[in-house]
């Protein structure tokens, strides 16, 4: 790899003064309430909305990990960067469900639909699988790509990062999070755009890329007989993480609940759907691009999750390269701050106020940034088990979410979609759901410990996909089964939180929050979506 030289420094150091400078004019700006600090007083504009989705979801693991998809023959993968259109699911089916409870989080959402000890179950398993997944995991990218771009070890470079970024979330809140992700946003799109077309231009262009890698090596479906990526199970559980990660999980959820209104925040979500199309050609294409010049002796790596970095230092003049650090930094620094917000947000308020229901708003607020740095903290002690799970970063993110999504997922969408599902049913599936899933990961981490043959060793050994198609199964059928043994919640227990107790007034209110635009856009969004998933079949190649 190259090293940055000046001009690199200078444009990462006019990043972050940038950066910097947007923070502290929101920091002035004193964060009198929760609703200020968390949720940035619900005045947010959808412009806004979607570029902080995007950014909080495009983290350092995705830039590092997809594009190591790209390079290590993981193709299938790509189908949970084509989740544009559960990005529409959260404007267009939940978020008026939300926003007409007028709720912070998740879980009080929950406690609203069910009961407090939904909300209670939710809370917890929420912060731990933060602390499994997006703490651990970027912060582990961070300092990947922090240690190769300015050659320092890795655990100064990942320390470093959160150290940093944790200074303007705990001081800035929600505001500040969401304008920085903004710029961050940008930034990476520009840097990653700039990167693709000069490694297309470096490799002789598409078609050549094509039959240099071979055009099989581009097909994401695979025969349900495939021991790694069956194309139905990969399609299931897919669905059932991105559902839970995009219209139920706390980090994504809580931009559109800063929105100013309804309106705002479904076209965010539909701006947001739109940049979800991009990580694609922004930092996939890029691994295959960095995997054509390998097999042509232009360029060399070990590990695919070095792909975009050795590719940005070899291909990019002087000057880019800092734009695409800057980018790269840009990612890490925008998702962690998401999740320590979001982290801070659920134990403030669905934790400690519960226990402490007399404590003044300045309190909450004061308590929200302790907590950030207790969240960090577990976060870079679990960072050694990453490696022993998966031998690819993204791999390891979505198989973890595998285990952790289908219960919340399932009750989320029977408690929107069928009001028979009451409090038993909900608190049966989650805690049924967080054993079952929690077990399965437990026994992987474990597994060379049974002996071949074995029961425990056969579980351990089930495809995290073929396991998660059946988990969620399993979680609906929890949920139905308990749910008929209990009477059904009453009409005033689930108005306005349930298809069918929706009101005639809050219709003509939600009716009225969109036009044939919003329409026409999402569209073309669930096209576009189609079409790549075709592109990138056997029926294509």
């Amino acid at each position: 790899m190259k090293g940055l030289d000046t001009l690199d420094w200078v444009v990462i150091t006019i990043y972050f003064l940038l950066l910097l400078g947007v923070a502290w004019w929101v920091i002035k700006q004193k964060q009198k309430n929760t609703e200020d600090y968390f949720l940035a007083g619900r005045n947010i504009g959808w412009f806004i909305v979607g570029a902080s989705i995007f950014a909080s979801n495009i983290g350092s693991e995705h830039v590092v990990g997809l594009a190591g998809n790209g390079a290590g023959d993981k193709m299938p993968l790509l189908i949970y960067e084509l989740h544009a259109w559960i990005v529409l699911m959260l404007g267009w089916v939940f978020l008026p469900f939300y926003a007409r409870s007028g709720v912070f989080t998740m879980p009080e959402f929950l406690e609203k639909r069910f009961d407090s000890r939904s909300r209670w179950v939710l809370s917890v398993v929420s912060l731990i699988a933060y602390i499994l997944t997006k703490v651990s995991v970027t912060i582990y990218a961070g300092g990947v790509v922090v240690s190769a771009l300015l050659g320092i070890p890795f655990w100064i470079g990942a320390v470093a990062t959160v150290v940093l970024t944790g200074i303007y979330t705990v001081l800035g809140g929600m505001r500040a999070v969401v304008y920085t992700e903004t710029i961050q946003a940008i930034v990476l799109v520009l840097g990653a755009g700039i990167l693709t077309f000069l490694g297309l231009e470096a490799v002789g262009g598409w078609g050549e890329l094509k039959q240099t890698i071979g055009p099989e090596y581009f097909n994401m479906w695979r025969p349900n007989s495939d021991p790694d990526y069956p194309w139905l199970p990969l399609f299931i559980t897919s669905t059932v993480v991105g559902i839970w990660y995009w219209c139920t999980d706390q980090v994504i959820v809580q931009r559109v609940l800063a929105a100013k209104n309804i309106k705002e925040g479904r076209r965010g979500s539909i701006f947001g759907a739109l940049l979800k199309l991009m990580p694609v050609f922004l930092f996939l294409i890029p691994g295959v691009i960095a995997l054509a010049l390998k097999i042509k002796g232009e360029l060399h790596w070990e590990s695919p999750d070095e792909a975009f970095p050795v590719l940005m230092s070899n291909l990019m003049p002087s000057g880019l390269r800092g734009l695409v650090a800057a980018g790269l930094l840009a990612a890490l620094m925008s998702s962690l701050a998401s999740v320590f917000n979001s982290c801070s947000t659920l134990f403030t308020l669905d934790i400690y106020k519960k226990l402490r229901p007399e404590k003044p708003e300045e309190e909450l607020v004061k308590t929200g940034r302790i907590a950030t740095f207790f969240v960090v903290g577990l976060g870079l002690l679990w960072i050694p088990i990453i490696t022993t799970l998966s031998d690819g970063l993204y791999e390891y993110l979505q198989n973890v979410q595998a285990y952790i999504s289908p219960p919340i997922a399932a009750v989320f969408l029977l408690g929107i979609f069928y009001k028979r599902i009451n409090a038993n049913g909900a608190i049966a599936t989650l805690i049924g759901g967080f054993i079952i899933g929690f077990g399965k990961l437990t026994l992987e981490i474990v597994k060379s410990g049974f002996a071949e043959g074995s029961f425990l060793y056969a579980i351990a050994d089930i495809n995290w996909l073929v396991f998660g198609a059946y988990f969620f199964a399993m979680c609906i059928g929890i949920a139905v089964a308990v749910s008929m043994m209990y009477p059904a919640p009453t009409q005033a227990q689930l108005q306005g939180l349930t298809f069918g107790t929706i009101s005639s007034e809050q219709r003509a209110e939600n009716k009225a929050s969109y036009n044939w635009v919003d329409i026409v856009t999402s569209i073309l969004i669930l096209a576009i979506v189609v079409y790549i998933m075709i592109s990138f079949s056997t029926l294509a190649l």
